[in-house]
């Protein structure tokens, strides 16, 4: 089966979308992407593409912050989206990359007088982290890039250099994940995840000054504990104390969907298993990234304008 990328404003083979080792983006991190989930419903043989178009408007903005320009609309980028995931023609989950970058190949720092182009390709992909039966997570020693540092608010790629220290340190500790502070030492969010605890019956979460990337599944998750069962979610600091003493912990994210945290510095959180209110939030969620959900069928984009063929 051959994969396909849109490169250098065509669809082409993968395996034919290269780029120079003096590409600026390569060696200075020049360049912003998104993650967009696919998500394959079988009974339907369809994979849903889950809030592309805000995938793609958050895309634009970090393009804004990097001084790179790309000549499409947001929807000629949701319609490139779907026209490649069909070509490819998976029977799974995927992945698709966006990625606007300075094309040019020149050596020397900076962002202007540079050439820019934009890329997608797609990748199977399935869980990131153990949704099913949850996580361990450890307080990384890394901490998180300020604003007026790299914006973290952005999918810049040279920030992710912070995000991949944070996680190997803790894999090599014995963690699944790791929970990144602030410069002053409140909670900011997983290496590719945002943080949400459980307190009291009320969502509690980092606010954006806490240097967050301000997340789609975030965002998703805040409207459904809100408009599916009534709760109440609290943007403020969180004390890393805090942590320990909540009564449940999940993560969101693109790759990471709703992933559960049962354990964090080796404290169980609440009982040490999957709580109550990420289970139905976790339920709420993929019933409707799987197009299953009427009422949120909005936020789901069908790539697949025929069957897919076995």
């Amino acid at each position: 089966m051959t994969s396909y990328a849109f490169f250098n404003g065509k669809l082409m083979p993968l395996a034919e979308a290269k780029i120079g080792i003096m590409t600026h983006a390569f060696n200075y991190g020049t360049a912003c992407f998104e993650g967009i989930r696919g998500n394959w419903n079988s009974d339907q043989e369809q994979i849903y593409l889950f809030r592309t178009q805000d995938h793609y408007q958050r895309l634009l903005n970090n393009c804004r912050l990097l001084k790179i320009s790309i000549p499409y609309s947001i929807d000629e980028l949701c319609q490139l989206t779907v026209e490649l995931v069909e070509k490819n023609g998976y029977r799974e989950d995927i992945y698709a990359r966006p990625l606007a970058y300075k094309s040019s190949q020149v050596v020397g720092v900076r962002l202007h007088d540079l050439e820019n182009d934009f890329l997608i390709f797609i990748t199977p992909f399935g869980p990131y982290l153990d949704i099913t039966n949850g996580i361990k997570c450890g307080v990384s020693s890394w901490r998180r890039i300020d604003d007026n540092m790299i914006p973290p608010r952005a999918k810049i790629s040279g920030l992710y250099v912070n995000s991949a220290l944070a996680k190997t340190e803790a894999v090599d500790n014995g963690f699944d994940e790791a929970i990144m502070l602030t410069h002053d030492g409140h909670v900011s969010e997983g290496s590719g995840e945002n943080i949400f605890l459980i307190m009291d019956g009320k969502l509690v979460t980092p606010s954006p000054s806490d240097n967050i990337l301000i997340g789609i599944t975030r965002d998703t998750v805040i409207k459904l504990a809100n408009w599916e069962l009534g709760i109440e979610t609290l943007e403020r600091q969180i004390d890393r104390s805090e942590l320990y003493i909540a009564d449940e912990c999940f993560l969101t994210g693109t790759a990471a969907h709703v992933t559960p945290v049962l354990e964090i510095d080796h404290r169980k959180v609440g009982n040490g298993e999957v709580g109550s209110i990420t289970k139905r939030l976790q339920d709420l969620y993929f019933n409707i990234v799987q197009g299953r959900n009427k009422k949120y069928i909005d936020w789901c984009t069908p790539a697949y304008t025929k069957r897919v063929k076995a």
